[in-house]
């Protein structure tokens, strides 16, 4: 049973293997938050943002101080979903500390309850390092859109040697401190595997129904991104056209005079 209805702020202590299956979405501005939160037990300012929002090609530009902004936009547009914030491309590959030093500044700055990083078994000390000095930490295994320089947009474990290396990368995530686990971009059996086999949730994106939790960018779910539409996401409303057609009719509406009318101007009062 979602616990999204709880009465107070979410943490990830909320996120247990019985609790699920846990809805997910994204969120980067206060508005959409708002009216995101009623509905969602995790809301991951993720750095989708840099496409969604800044038009960028990949993930891999965007900065620290983008997601502490947005970030904390999220946080104050909300006030029951569990707010978790990606760690940036560069910002805690280096060295444990350094992955320290930008979650404990995300934390801070943006009042989150968590941070996400991706990587398996070669994050797994910095997942140890950063859990042991009190910052909660959402893993991600599978396709990582971070790496996407190196291997590219595409569906992972097809191949048994590719396959056994994220079910390795996920025991080590969670035997690490991890509260829960992105699975990306794989086959559905895969997904399946891992998410029986750990002892922690699983939140699913392109991977399997058997996840403990799915997890959609909020653009995509609404149609609000049309730059592509990945296998995987369903859409539930196709605001984008909404927002075209309205921008139509205003122009239309001002091009012809028709706005503003008396009714959205003030008048002076009439003379006694």
């Amino acid at each position: 049973m979602s616990v999204a209805n709880a009465g107070r702020r979410l943490t990830v202590r909320h996120f247990r293997k019985d609790g699920g299956p846990y809805v997910c979405l994204t969120a980067y501005t206060a508005p959409m938050a708002r009216l995101l939160d009623p509905h969602a037990d995790l809301l991951l300012v993720g750095d989708s943002l840099g496409m969604v929002l800044y038009g960028l090609e990949t993930t891999v530009p965007v900065t620290l101080e983008m997601m502490v902004a947005h970030g904390a936009a999220v946080v104050r547009g909300s006030a029951r979903a569990c707010v978790v914030v990606d760690m940036p491309f560069g910002s805690y590959q280096e060295s444990p500390q350094l992955a320290f030093r930008n979650a404990a500044r995300l934390l801070a700055e943006t009042g989150c309850a968590a941070v996400k990083l991706e990587g398996g078994s070669t994050m797994a000390e910095t997942i140890r390092f950063l859990t042991a000095r009190g910052i909660p930490v959402c893993g991600h295994v599978g396709l990582m859109p971070q790496a996407v320089n190196a291997s590219g947009y595409r569906v992972v474990g097809r191949d048994a040697t590719v396959a056994a290396t994220v079910s390795e990368d996920a025991r080590a995530v969670a035997a690490a401190g991890a509260f829960a686990l992105v699975i990306e971009g794989t086959t559905r059996p895969l997904a399946t595997t891992i998410t029986r086999s750990l002892p922690i949730p699983t939140i699913g994106i392109g991977a399997s129904p058997d996840c403990d939790g799915q997890i959609l960018v909020s653009e995509d779910m609404l149609g609000l991104f049309t730059m592509f539409t990945p296998r995987f996401v369903k859409r539930y409303a196709e605001l984008g056209a909404a927002v075209s057609q309205a921008a139509r009719a205003y122009a239309e509406d001002v091009r012809s005079r028709k706005f503003p009318g008396s009714e959205h101007c003030v008048d002076p009062p009439a003379s006694a």
